[in-house]
């Protein structure tokens, strides 16, 4: 591993830090807003499937009980 100078070091992260592709607000504000109506399907599906196996544990649990 090539060791190199604090100051060179320092270039190399701003001469990468200039290739990075920086979103704009209104892609970011989007982007934001996809990820939080995905995390609410998913918890709504998520609550349902719940919701079915443990009405269909406490179904059979229930069978057990007669």
């Amino acid at each position: 591993m090539a060791r190199v100078s604090p100051g060179e070091f320092i270039r190399q992260v701003r001469a990468e830090t200039a290739k990075v592709h920086w979103p704009t607000r209104k892609e970011t504000v989007a982007t934001a807003i996809m990820v939080i109506i995905m995390t609410l399907l998913l918890a709504f599906f998520f609550f349902g499937i719940d919701a079915v196996f443990s009405t269909l544990v406490k179904y059979l649990l229930s069978l057990l009980s007669k």
